[in-house]
């Protein structure tokens, strides 16, 4: 326990500043998203396919405008500019969702959302190593996915007592949600400060040749395995319409969300830590062995509690993973290339998210909601396969 807290007083402040900043945009996004399924099937009249492509378009979109912010936050040794940028785009999106009448407004919503998403991304996620030393920063990681994910929880908290005390007002609930993400970039943007050390001292083209061989293969392979990792995962859109099927009243359907992210909150920091001390190849491979748990139970459950077990199990895997494979990349980049590497990384990993949503969507359509989940822990099989050739210096 002493060891514990040691380790927390030694987390950077700038690191807190960030994990507050994502709490505060995190409340604001899942009480939009945690409802947005919802609203897009039953106010909109949107097909579940459709659904899919909108969402799997909106996070590939993210995780690919990463490789760009990644590479110009290296390029000019800053990092907290574009971070500022990114959070301002998702402040800026959130009245969209509150005034979209159609299924095209949402996309455009979503659209300049994820973008924010993606500018901010690899350049925050490249600050927390920056800023951490590096026998903490699993800890470092797993504290700001743990600030992050207490957002997640609280959101869908905030909008299921809000719909229950509106009598189920989809566009009131966003309204609210617009001043915690305003509340993001101010903290951001007054209590954050960057290292005075330059992350750079010598300023080359990230993406020359000779840089993107610096990588190494060792980041190569884990920036390639979080894109296989990916396919497995689709989006959590699908856990919200799974619990509809379960005739969960509409109002409580997002105490689903709650319930994972409450998970994923409580696990993302202990895993964290635990990560810097043991090897990430059989973390993860254990987090692989949960996921294939939470599909196969979701695909089986006929009731809302197999659906919250289900949940549950997928939330401890996302408290187990999320953090490790940014200390994967982090242990495996050179420290001038990071923003790089976490922007191929969330490349990849965009194009797993797009294929892996649309996916979905179509299994579900044709052949129902169990066919779905069936897929994903095949494909979880899949890549426990691949993490057996994780490179030692990942794995270490």
């Amino acid at each position: 326990m002493t060891s514990r807290f040691s380790t927390l007083r030694r987390i950077p402040g700038g690191v807190w500043v960030i994990g507050f900043v994502s709490l505060l945009m995190d409340i604001s996004s899942e009480m939009i998203h945690c409802l947005l399924p919802l609203f897009m099937a039953t106010a909109l009249g949107t097909p579940v396919v459709i659904i899919g492509l909108i969402e799997g378009l909106a996070e590939a979109t993210a995780l690919s405008v990463k490789v760009f912010s990644g590479v110009i936050s290296d390029y000019i040794g800053k990092r907290k500019g574009l971070a500022v940028l990114g959070y301002g785009l998702g402040a800026i999106s959130k009245p969209l969702f509150a005034l979209a009448s159609t299924s095209g407004m949402i996309f455009s919503a979503r659209m300049i959302d994820r973008v924010g998403k993606g500018i901010r991304g690899a350049p925050r996620d490249a600050l927390v190593a920056d800023v951490t030393p590096p026998e903490i920063r699993g800890a470092a990681y797993g504290l700001r996915q743990t600030l992050d994910t207490m957002g997640a929880f609280l959101g869908p908290l905030l909008a299921v007592g809000l719909m229950l005390l509106w009598s189920n007002d989809f566009r009131a609930v966003y309204w609210v949600a617009v001043v915690p993400a305003f509340l993001a970039v101010a903290l951001l943007f007054f209590g954050l400060r960057e290292p005075r050390t330059p992350v750079v001292t010598v300023r080359t083209n990230p993406i020359k040749k000779e840089n993107l061989k610096r990588l190494g293969a060792d980041c190569w392979w884990v920036i390639a395995l979080g894109g296989v990792f990916t396919l497995a995962r689709f989006s959590e859109a699908f856990l919200v319409l799974r619990a509809q099927e379960v005739n969960i009243s509409l109002a409580l359907i997002p105490l689903v969300m709650v319930a994972m992210n409450v998970v994923y909150s409580l696990t993302a920091y202990p895993f964290g830590r635990l990560s810097d001390s043991i090897s990430h190849r059989r973390l993860l491979q254990i987090g692989l062995l949960l996921l294939i748990a939470a599909d196969l139970v979701l695909a089986l459950s006929n009731s809302w509690q197999g659906i919250i077990l289900g949940v549950a199990l997928w939330g401890l895997h996302m408290g187990m993973t999320q953090g490790l494979l940014n200390a994967m990349i982090a242990r495996t980049a050179p420290s001038d290339l990071r923003g790089t590497a976490f922007g191929f990384f969330s490349l990849l990993s965009g194009a797993g998210v797009l294929i892996a949503s649309i996916g979905a969507g179509l299994l579900w359509d044709i052949w129902g909601s169990a066919s779905t989940f069936f897929a994903g822990a095949c494909l979880c099989v899949l890549t426990l396969i691949l993490t057996r050739f994780t490179p030692e210096k990942a794995s270490a």
